[in-house]
């Protein structure tokens, strides 16, 4: 009997195959044919033997290369191709990282079709989807909370690629955001030695340098390693705005036997910035369009952030095709800020009233998973199923204070004397603590060859609790939740396959009523329908889809009272499009837009989506010569693009368009540079509005980086 692995060929067309000895005839399982058919003749078939799914196998994007993969992993939990996931799925390679110098997750963001970044200091901005924040990033499916004021958005030097699911994805994610999951994806070590050298310097003394080393480090191979550094470092546009981020990531893979393999990993992250947190307004509530580099802080604002992950995974592939996992991921981040900002309008003179915060934010994050998956044979097709727990323990202290500091002229705001804010005006001290257990199970079944349906569910234990020390006063809520998924994808033909949801997800809440007891839970269920599309061997994908998802008992404060209460249902829905890979050799597109409206019923609760644009474009393409006289040469551009939008302080922003260009030379096959022109016609924006005092965040200018790169 012949045996041929699902990692040896794969393609996504008709196989007739047999498992355990079973004939199985005519399967065209999403994501489990293989090309092993074409020599065999019609009067008699060989027999084949899945030893599990290729995809457990997938290949980093830095190697495949281009913007193109054919599977994901995030809300999954096992690889899955694209076409077989029934939700709205992206995935930024390493390449279209590189290829916009894009070094912190919310710079990908403002760049990536269907997310909206609310700009602040890069590290510091708020990502979010479908009309929710993300507040959680993922690394290799094990979550850690994400606040933009902790300074807790990642930076990429570390990840071959970032996948992005967005809507509800509560089967293995329960207690996250209605957004969505973001998941960043661990560079590995390598079975080959290889190497590179990154350095960049461009305007406002942008500054980039990182090595990445990765290689066998005994003689067998058995056991290999990366290192990874990166520091960066800019003035920024604005005065005073000096932002530096560095990154050490050390990996070791080891296997333990032909089948087993054990990988241990460690991250650490660490931000020094001046914060900007944007202009005031006029008196009218209308944006100043002043000098783009008037800056309104005081020259001590200052934010620092140190961020460190444990993980550990350990991996075995069963005879049986069947594929084990358990993994750990331990973060352990401290931020401290103290920074002066507007406090209201500018007047006629020129005079600003001047607030202040500060924060000491200590933060533990235990995340830890176990799983097994296995594909069967029933009814003439490959199904798989996947059953597995996990468990999670956030635990935040935080101290924090707001403050009213007198006035000052605009000219003048950064000479201000320096306030110890949380020392005068400690206002917060508490300690949130959120605890979850999970069992789940999915099972992928294919009653009919061109016919996946996908049903799952999770049962979760939670317990939330919410500790002030100023008022000695403590809330608590335990309880258990079911969350159920279903999905179908129907293959029209090769190219093209229709597939609908429904997810349903909640989220603790740490907001308390008038009795003194912590609400009851968000609740957010999505439905979507859409089409997906394949071509060229999978180097293009494309994907048309339209959502509705529904939130229920988000907390809101009562007015002239310090406890809340559980507002109705909101409801979002739009539609996205969206082309990502290579429709020719040589030639990457990555594109997407996003229709978006909302409707809230409590009049008081609409602040965050009127921050939601109704129209979101992105485009990103480039082109590498082969051959001729333009040999080596890449050139690319991108534009990204927004209606209007507003905040509840009715303070309104016009849309806009902004162009970008990249020009690159492959000097050897070594050596490569490129120079990036970011904002290339100068446009004049705001990227995001806020209170007549702070929040408004003017677009970056003009400007030009440029690039080289050695790989060894």
């Amino acid at each position: 009997m012949g045996t041929i692995k699902l990692s040896d060929a794969y393609k996504r067309t008709p196989l007739s195959l047999a498992i355990g000895g079973t004939l199985l005839l005519g399967v065209s399982p999403s994501g489990w044919a293989q090309d092993a058919a074409s020599g065999i003749a019609d009067d008699r078939l060989a027999t084949i033997t899945v030893e599990g799914n290729r995809l457990y196998e997938m290949l980093p994007s830095e190697e495949t290369e281009g913007y193109d993969v054919d599977a994901a992993t995030v809300g999954t939990k096992i690889p899955a191709a694209l076409r077989d996931i029934p939700q709205s799925i992206t995935v930024v390679t390493r390449d279209a990282i590189e290829d916009r110098n894009l070094d912190t997750l919310d710079e990908l963001g403002q760049r990536t079709p269907g997310m909206r970044v609310l700009n602040n200091d890069d590290g510091r901005s708020s990502i979010y989807a479908r009309g929710y924040e993300y507040d959680e990033y993922n690394i290799d499916g094990l979550p850690a909370p994400m606040q933009s004021i902790n300074g807790t958005v990642p930076t990429l030097s570390a990840f071959d690629r970032v996948e992005v699911m967005r809507g509800p994805s509560g089967l293995f994610n329960s207690t996250s955001e209605m957004g969505g999951i973001v998941n960043l994806v661990r560079k590995r070590p390598t079975d080959e030695f290889q190497g590179h050298v990154i350095g960049r310097y461009g305007s406002w003394d942008q500054r980039y340098l990182e090595s990445d080393i990765a290689g066998p480090i005994d003689s067998e191979g058995r056991m290999r390693g990366r290192l990874v550094v990166s520091d960066s470092a800019t003035e920024g546009f604005v005065d005073h705005n000096d932002n530096e981020n560095q990154t050490f990531y050390g990996a070791l893979d080891i296997d333990l036997d032909e089948a087993t393999t054990l990988s241990l990993a460690f991250l650490r992250q660490v931000k020094d910035i001046t914060v900007n947190n944007g202009q005031a307004t006029d008196t009218n509530g209308d944006l100043l369009y002043s000098d783009r580099s008037t800056f309104f802080g005081a020259d001590w604002n200052a934010f620092t952030m140190q961020s460190n992950d444990s993980l550990v995974e350990l991996t075995h592939r069963f005879a049986n095709g069947g594929y084990g996992r358990f993994a750990a991921r331990y973060s352990d981040r401290k931020a401290d800020y103290n920074y002066a900002f507007g406090g209201g309008s500018v007047s006629d003179d020129g005079v600003v009233s001047i607030a202040g915060t500060a924060g000491d934010i200590e933060q533990q994050a235990l995340s830890m998973d176990a799983s097994y998956s296995q594909p069967f044979a029933a009814l003439g097709s490959v199904s798989e199923f996947v059953v597995g727990s996990d468990y999670k323990r956030y635990e935040t202290d935080t101290l924090a204070a707001k403050a009213r500091l007198g006035t000052s002229t605009v000219d003048t705001f950064a000479d201000i004397a320096y306030v110890d804010i949380l020392a005068d005006y400690l206002s917060t001290d508490t300690r949130e603590t959120l605890e979850e257990t999970g069992l789940y199970s999915k099972l992928t079944f294919r009653p009919v060859a061109p016919l996946a349906l996908t049903v799952g569910g999770r049962i979760s234990d939670y317990e939330v609790e919410l500790e002030n020390q100023l008022t000695d006063t403590d809330y608590v809520r335990d309880d258990n939740e079911f969350t159920s998924y279903a999905g179908a994808v129907y293959d029209l033909d090769p190219n093209h396959s229709l597939y609908t949801s429904y997810s349903e997800v909640f989220k603790p809440q740490t907001e308390y009523d008038a009795n003194g007891d912590l609400l009851e839970p968000r609740e957010g269920t999505q439905y979507e329908v859409g089409i997906k599309g394949s071509y060229l061997d999978g180097d293009l994908n494309a994907r048309l889809s339209a959502f509705r998802l529904y939130d229920e008992n988000t907390a809101a404060g009562v007015t002239g009272e310090t406890y809340s209460a559980a507002i109705g249902e909101r409801r979002i829905q739009g539609a996205e499009l969206e082309v990502v890979g290579s429709p020719l050799p040589g030639w990457d597109v990555i594109a997407g837009y996003t229709y978006m409206e909302t409707d809230v019923d409590n009049a008081e609760t609409p602040a965050t989506f009127l921050l939601m644009p109704r129209n979101l474009f992105n485009l990103w393409t480039q082109y590498g010569f082969e051959g001729g006289t333009l040999e080596g040469w890449h050139v690319g551009g991108g534009v990204t693009a927004m209606s209007d939008f507003s905040s509840s302080q009715g303070i309104k922003a016009p849309g806009y368009a902004v162009f970008d260009a990249m020009l690159g030379y492959d000097f050897t096959s070594q050596l490569s540079g490129q120079v990036n022109l970011n904002n290339v016609f100068d446009r004049d924006y705001y990227t995001r509005v806020g209170s007549t005092g702070t929040f408004n965040m003017v677009g970056e200018p003009a400007n030009v980086v440029a690039s080289l790169r050695y790989d060894f």
